[in-house]
């Protein structure tokens, strides 16, 4: 009887704790309706670096599948790395819409306002229009080269990342400017930690797209972070740069949302 109400007590807390893990879980959101045009060529080499700091999207992972946010969407830096699976919409526009394709695209860049044009001729990512202005092989997955721009139907879903976060070191001194990539689950940061070994947790704070700062002398001493996602989820990555490590590195976690 003992040996039951243990497995039940057991089994109890590992549901609860599995409930948990399902709650925290980044879930898509509903289709909503906007629009899409395409930039950077046809090789998308004019993608490459952009407001969230990725730089190379090659090296960095993202590749072409990349699109740069409208104001409403991008939200001052905090929707890098977020994932929208975008798809023509063919009943309001089958002239330049390819019916039954879609493309999921990360969030690497921001399209400005343009006001010296009007919203529906020009100005497609002035507030408060939802825009997407992709990579072109992206967009070409999903609409006629000559239409130039196409509505659409689109969605926020679970980035779907190959390996651990990783996270770029650079700054000089008392000053570190981490940059945080391969962000799966919600794909964006929420808040962001950095800790030496010698240090307790110091706050950091968004210094533009994904690069996060803080100012602390942690040279010589390996280094942490504790990271919350933008759906509430927190990861904690211990001693991920050793304490040789130098401006410029780049260290990969094993850890992932």
């Amino acid at each position: 009887m003992a040996k039951l109400a243990t497995f039940e007590v057991a089994l109890i807390v590992g549901l609860c704790a599995l409930s948990v893990s399902l709650t925290n879980a980044f879930e898509a959101s509903g289709w909503i309706k906007g629009h899409a045009t395409f930039y950077g060529g046809s090789d998308a080499s004019g993608t490459m670096g952009g407001a969230c700091g990725y730089g190379d999207l090659y090296s960095t992972g993202y590749s072409t599948a990349t699109a740069a946010l409208s104001t409403a969407l991008f939200n001052d830096g905090a929707a890098c790395g977020q994932c929208y699976t975008i798809k023509c919409d063919y009943e309001s526009d089958p002239q330049w819409c390819k019916q039954g394709t879609q493309v999921t695209i990360t969030a690497t860049n921001f399209c400005p306002p343009n006001y010296a044009e009007p919203n529906n001729a020009g100005g497609w990512c002035n507030p408060p229009l939802q825009h997407f202005d992709m990579a072109q092989p992206s967009w070409e997955k999903i609409g006629i080269y000559r239409g130039g721009i196409i509505p659409v139907n689109f969605q926020r879903v679970p980035c779907a990342s190959n390996g651990g976060v990783r996270f770029t070191i650079n700054g000089r001194d008392y000053f570190q400017l981490v940059l945080i990539t391969n962000v799966g689950g919600a794909g964006s940061i929420q808040s962001a930690q950095i800790k030496g070994s010698k240090t307790g947790w110091i706050n950091m704070s968004r210094n533009w797209g994904a690069n996060w700062q803080a100012n602390g002398y942690m040279d010589g001493q390996s280094l942490s972070f504790r990271l919350t996602s933008t759906d509430g989820t927190t990861k904690q990555f211990d001693n991920i740069a050793p304490s040789n490590w130098r401006f410029g590195q780049t260290f990969t976690s094993s850890i992932q949302f």
